[in-house]
């Protein structure tokens, strides 16, 4: 029964990418036959140079892995340390703070895009601005626009408290003995244990900022400042869509995250096991 259990949801979740490679691989003709065509007459492997020819995919690549590295190597870094505040240190208001951090997960990103982009905006002496956020651009079609509204997250803090939680108050009272501070606690025990839990927030937030879309289509005008998800778009026009071209260059964008996936799955799976449990 369980083989049965995971041959079934292995068939429901592969079955959309092996459709999505099969398009990748039709000629536009076999794409509108009004049956459905599974297997290609002759698989057309150019599909996948013609896509990568339409448009600088290097310089979208880049974009894309610039901006997910910085936001994961920086949110990271902050995640862990407001876990490790909420869940280590006693301070008045913690309880409320706390609170009011999984209030804002309840929020959906959407109603925050707008003031979002107003502050990108209205940044001060960025883009031309004045120090009030006037008569400029700020930090729109910059890196650090894509970049800024990303660095922080409620679920990041989330897991890193639970994960702290788990951890015996014998090592803060050695590490206070051995005269260490709060932040060389931190970084010297705290940090380098908590690699499980840090591997499975780095696979989620590199997969959010990586697929991210809407950002990224209204931060950015020009061709050079494009991330992936948004470039994908130029194999729409108004005559057609270019279906086994877009599906080409959607299966190269996904590798990136597959790859991360497979390398680091066991750290993913061990770190939400440790976040979901408290001793």
């Amino acid at each position: 029964m369980t083989w049965l259990m995971v041959l079934f949801f292995t068939v429901v979740i592969g079955f959309p990418f092996f459709i999505m490679v099969s398009v990748s691989l039709q000629t536009m003709q076999e794409i509108y036959l009004p049956e459905l065509v599974l297997f290609p007459a002759r698989p057309q492997f150019i599909n996948y140079v013609r896509a990568m020819k339409n448009g600088n995919w290097g310089r979208y690549f880049f974009n894309s892995g610039y901006v997910t590295l910085i936001v994961v190597a920086i949110s990271l870094f902050i995640n862990s340390m407001t876990g490790y505040a909420f869940a280590r240190i006693k301070f008045q208001g913690r309880k409320l703070l706390f609170i009011l951090l999984l209030i804002g997960m309840m929020i959906p990103p959407q109603v925050t895009m707008v003031p979002l982009f107003i502050m990108m905006k209205s940044f001060p002496l960025a883009g031309g601005n004045n120090l009030l956020g006037m008569g400029g651009r700020g930090l729109i079609n910059t890196y650090a626009g894509l970049i800024i509204p990303f660095i922080a997250g409620s679920f990041g803090v989330f897991l890193c408290r639970q994960f702290y939680l788990s951890f015996p108050d014998d090592i803060d009272n050695s590490a206070r003995i051995d005269g260490c501070s709060r932040f060389l606690t931190f970084t010297r025990i705290y940090l380098p244990l908590s690699r499980p839990v840090l591997a499975s927030l780095g696979i989620l937030k590199f997969t959010g900022t990586w697929n991210e879309y809407i950002w990224p289509l209204i931060m950015t005008n020009s061709d050079s400042m494009k991330t992936v998800q948004v470039a994908l778009t130029m194999f729409r026009d108004e005559a057609e869509i270019l279906w086994n071209q877009l599906m080409a260059a959607t299966i190269v964008s996904s590798l990136v995250i597959y790859i991360l996936f497979v390398c680091l799955q066991k750290y993913f799976i061990a770190g939400i096991l440790s976040g979901s449990m408290k001793e």
